[in-house]
């Protein structure tokens, strides 16, 4: 009888509970970011056609900028020109690149990257052919000064690198992109070993602009930023953008519709300055400046003692006294002591180290993460600067180059992947733009120090070198945000959300 009593029981009990069951729940419709885009689609042919087409932007960069090493012995000796004159149109290279580098993150954050990448790119090939036509110091120095206004907007090609590819590969293909650096510094020291002797500088700078012109026709292959377009509120441009990735691929598209995170607006330089971002802008700014400091006067530190066959820190007899035909040019004599084959050799020398020790590098970055890294390399650029002073025979001062040109490039590396993966999609552009404009600074001051306080005082230019590496060893080592295997961050935080994305870093980075 109590079973009998208990199976009603039982069976209304079920009943209530299919009932129950049976009523619809409201279901959350799916939803993606970019960044899940991108990890899903994951790396392939398209990724292939985006490194070889923006790092190719490299090529024509290192060749407009070591195009100054190697033409500064000839116009020292066409214009007559004294030591500072030399120094002051490298210095107003960097001067236009570092004004411009701003005002190009400004407009890649506001109006897309791609359209900035075009217009410097154009503006960099238009002054440079210009430049071939300067018909005197003056118009040299100021159409140069165009030319680092326009190259300052290539930095927006590793920007689209690093919106497209996915985290595990970042670490990986943007120390690669050294590689065409590497190729366009090589590429303008052989044009000048063979044209300056035959032609004449005139017709290398005219030369040299022809990868520029012939990328500018490339980019039409080259979409703008997914990332970029959703933070503009053009999820449908962002969304074709993937979909044609993923069929280049032969992958898939995550499942869902594609979301835009929650903005603020974007672009402002005080979101540099906010207190997430405030010491690591502060410490990245410092590391910048120091890393371009060391690099470009290891370049025209390598030219000056080549042409001033400057070995232990004192000058040669070799100079050569150039005067003109009449007396009144004959009073004016001026330093002029070109280039000998044996000077190129030894510049593409040292200029190989520049990738030589880029799988070092890779691996350092990607297992140290990006911090130890840079502080390691540093502190060894600090050391071989010392080295320098050591009195060796031209194959230990060939040595020491070739290590100093590797461990200058393995900071460059670095700091350029460390920075674009720090700041926001809102802020990424501003934040590289900045950054690239005060590291113009320490290119400013290098050519009176490497071009000039060198001839001075061989070791005092050498000690403040070292000791400008050692600052951004320290700096680089106490940096408040790792990045290694950090996903890009697509906005930044709301003030309610800056605790939370305060502890995930945190946790991370345990």
């Amino acid at each position: 009888m109590a079973a009998r009593q208990t199976e009603p029981v039982t069976v209304i009990s079920l009943r209530k509970l299919s009932v129950a069951a049976a009523e619809p729940q409201p279901r959350e419709a799916k939803t993606f970011t970019v960044e899940d885009a991108v990890e899903t689609i994951g790396f392939g042919r398209f990724h292939i056609a985006l490194f070889l087409i923006m790092g190719s932007t490299g090529v024509a960069e290192a060749m407009e900028i070591m195009l100054i090493a190697v033409v500064s012995p000839v116009i020292r000796c066409e214009w007559q020109l004294e030591n500072w004159q030399v120094a002051l149109v490298t210095t107003m290279v960097f001067f236009g690149y570092m004004v411009f580098s701003i005002l190009f993150g400004l407009l890649a954050d506001r109006y897309g990257r791609w359209k900035i990448l075009f217009i410097s790119f154009l503006w960099g090939a238009y002054f440079s052919l210009l430049t071939s036509f300067s018909p005197s110091y003056v118009w040299f120095v100021f159409l140069r000064t165009m030319v680092g206004c326009g190259v300052s907007g290539h930095a927006q090609g590793l920007i689209i690198k690093t919106e497209f590819l996915p985290t595990k590969y970042r670490g990986f293909m943007l120390p690669l992109s050294q590689v065409f650096w590497l190729a366009g510094s090589l590429l303008i020291i052989g044009l000048a070993s063979v044209l300056i002797p035959m032609l004449g500088w005139r017709w290398l700078i005219r030369v040299a602009s022809i990868p520029g012109i012939v990328l500018i026709m490339a980019f039409k292959f080259i979409p703008e930023s997914a990332r970029f377009n959703v933070s503009t509120g053009n999820t449908q441009a962002a969304l074709a953008t993937l979909e044609r990735i993923a069929r280049m691929n032969r992958s898939v598209m995550p499942e869902g519709k594609l979301v835009e995170p929650v903005l603020e607006k974007r672009g402002r330089f005080a979101d540099l300055l906010d207190a997430k971002y405030l010491r690591t802008t502060l410490q990245t700014w410092v590391i910048w400046l120091g890393i371009s400091f060391a690099y470009y006067g290891v370049i025209l530190a390598s030219a000056e003692l080549l042409e001033r066959d400057m070995v232990c820190g004192s000058k040669s007899d070799s100079e050569v006294v150039v005067t003109g035909g009449d007396s009144e040019e004959s009073q004016h004599p001026c330093h002029c002591h070109m280039f000998a084959p044996s000077d190129y050799q030894t510049m593409i020398i040292s200029t190989v180290g520049e990738i030589a020790l880029n799988p070092l590098n890779i691996l350092g970055i990607n297992f140290l993460g990006r911090r130890l890294s840079l502080s390691i390399t540093m502190g060894c650029t600090a050391l071989f600067f010392l080295l320098l002073n050591i009195c060796t025979s031209s194959a230990g001062l060939i040595g020491f180059l070739f290590m100093l040109r590797a461990l200058v490039a393995a900071n460059f590396n670095t700091i350029y992947i460390y920075t674009a993966e720090v700041y926001p999609t809102t802020m990424r552009a501003l934040g590289m733009g900045t950054s690239g404009s005060l590291c113009r600074i320490g290119a400013m001051v290098a050519p009176f120090i490497s071009q000039v306080l060198m001839s001075a005082s061989f070791l005092g230019a050498l000690c403040l070198f070292s000791s400008v590496c050692v600052l951004c060893a320290v700096s680089a080592f106490t940096l408040p945000i790792e990045t290694k295997g950090r996903a890009l961050q697509d906005c930044h935080p709301l003030p309610t959300q800056r605790m939370k994305v305060q502890d995930a870093e945190e946790l991370s980075t345990n």
